[in-house]
């Protein structure tokens, strides 16, 4: 099939390498532009334009879609479908019509749980014992179109949100490269998303980082795991120096009680409002990498009974 590829981060990745393996012809990708990043500063482009490149297939980073000129460059392609993972731009109608088999979207979250910008870290945040993937057919509303093909992934115990989205971008790979052949035979069915269930998956912010040992132990723990590696749930103490922020990585509920933020053993078991968690990876700032809770009450020269805020 003639495909137009739509997708930035990492996480899209996997699936144009497939769809280019599977001999689809890729007539163009579109992804955001280069930002700036590193400590130079310097323009990096996008992970799915370095792999556009390599492929040597024509990247383009239009600001918006939103214009006739747009419209008309996207109709050029002359796609059969438009294939969406993780783009980060919202695709008009006038867009959404062009291709001949329309738009289809690769979404990490089991639908219509989830729906949005953050699936995968509000996933584990909320404590789910499963996610998953999805394929379905874009239309205006945001993740609101009917779902053809879904594949689950459970989350275990202690797993972080990068981890969880490590192990769906293969799945995601198969899942969109059988969609297609589906398609293409003809026999791909879509069935409208159910009106019960639906959860909106909003932008992470920066206020929610911060951790308030104040609350249940399994909440505390799937709030760092949710938030790992980006951006980092944290705590603020004095380690000698001066307030210092802390980032946890992973955690887990432990055995335990106490006043809520009390340091309870050398293992870095921390006391909650119910309960305790013991913190398993964690980041001190300008430290380098991470240490294990241990290493970090023995490096910090705490003692059980120091609170950490």
């Amino acid at each position: 099939m003639r495909v137009v590829f739509m997708g930035t981060p990492d996480f899209a990745v996997p699936t144009l390498a497939r769809l280019a393996e599977d001999g689809h012809v890729i007539a163009a990708v579109y992804t955001r532009a280069p930002a700036r990043a590193g400590r130079g500063m310097a323009l990096r482009p996008s992970p799915v334009h370095a792999l556009a490149e390599t492929l040597g297939v024509p990247v383009l980073t239009p600001a918006t879609l939103r214009t006739a000129e747009a419209a008309e460059t996207f109709a050029a392609h002359e796609a059969d479908v438009a294939v969406v993972v993780a783009y980060g731009m919202l695709l008009p109608q006038a867009i959404l019509d062009l291709p001949r088999h329309g738009c289809l979207n690769l979404h990490g979250s089991l639908l219509p749980r989830w729906r949005g910008a953050a699936p995968i870290q509000r996933a584990v945040m909320a404590g789910d014992a499963e996610s998953g993937v999805g394929v379905m057919r874009m239309e205006a509303g945001l993740d609101t179109g009917p779902v053809a093909l879904q594949a689950r992934v459970p989350i275990l115990p202690g797993m972080t949100a990068g981890e969880l989205h490590d192990a769906l971008m293969p799945v995601g790979a198969g899942l969109m490269s059988n969609g297609l052949k589906g398609l293409d035979a003809g026999s791909l069915a879509f069935d409208p998303q159910p009106d019960e269930g639906v959860l909106y998956a909003h932008k992470i912010t920066n206020d929610e980082a911060r951790i308030d040992w104040s609350g249940e132990a399994q909440a505390v723990a799937n709030l760092i795991n949710g938030l790992s590696p980006f951006p980092g749930a944290f705590f603020e103490a004095d380690l000698g120096k001066g307030p210092e922020r802390v980032k946890v990585l992973r955690a887990l509920p432990a055995e335990g009680s106490g006043e809520p933020g009390t340091l309870l053993d050398g293992e870095a078991t921390i006391a909650c409002g119910t309960g305790a968690v013991r913190l398993l990876e964690l980041r001190r700032a300008g430290k380098g990498g991470s240490v294990t809770g241990a290493e970090f009450v023995r490096g910090a020269r705490l003692a059980p009974g120091a609170h950490l805020g």
